[in-house]
């Protein structure tokens, strides 16, 4: 695995998939104001993959389901379930969302993939502690392929709330 951290918008890396850190999918979608990596990816890939995820009833904490990518560029979209009922992610939610992400990405033959620091952002996680959790677990995945952590940082084409952390 080549692993390598960057800083910028996620939907902007050139990669074959992302990782989306979803809810349980306990909640409609529909009556949540999507934010983060969710709200970037409703206003720039439009509704589809979220149609797909209703579709797949509750998600396991800490497990991993694939959708379409919408009008994104990407292959698809891998969403993990990274937050708890209490909107709050744990070393494990992170560890576990991890691990079944890059156990998809792997089954599916995927050769790069872009992941946030998942549970940073609704989940209340602080960025360099979670960014810790992810790599070490990383390294414990076995994928032959590119791995980019993303830093959500604001850049000129980023407008508010289109957040990807």
């Amino acid at each position: 695995m080549n692993l390598t951290i960057v800083e910028g918008d996620l939907l902007d890396q050139d990669v074959e998939v992302i990782v989306n850190a979803w809810n349980r999918n306990i909640i409609p979608w529909w009556l949540l104001i999507p934010q983060g990596v969710s709200g970037a990816i409703k206003k720039r890939g439009g509704l589809q993959p979220f149609r797909e995820l209703r579709l797949m009833g509750a998600i396991p904490l800490g497990h991993a389901v694939e959708t379409s990518a919408g009008t994104l560029p990407f292959k698809s979209i891998i969403h993990v379930a990274g937050i708890n009922m209490f909107w709050r992610s744990s070393e494990r939610s992170i560890r576990d969302s991890v691990r079944n992400a890059m156990t998809l990405a792997a089954k599916r033959g995927y050769r790069s993939i872009a992941i946030p620091l998942i549970g940073a952002g609704s989940g209340g996680g602080k960025p360099d502690k979670i960014q810790k959790f992810i790599e070490d677990e990383l390294h414990r995945c076995s994928f032959d392929g590119d791995v980019r952590i993303v830093r959500y940082t604001k850049t000129p084409t980023n407008k508010a709330g289109n957040q990807s952390h």
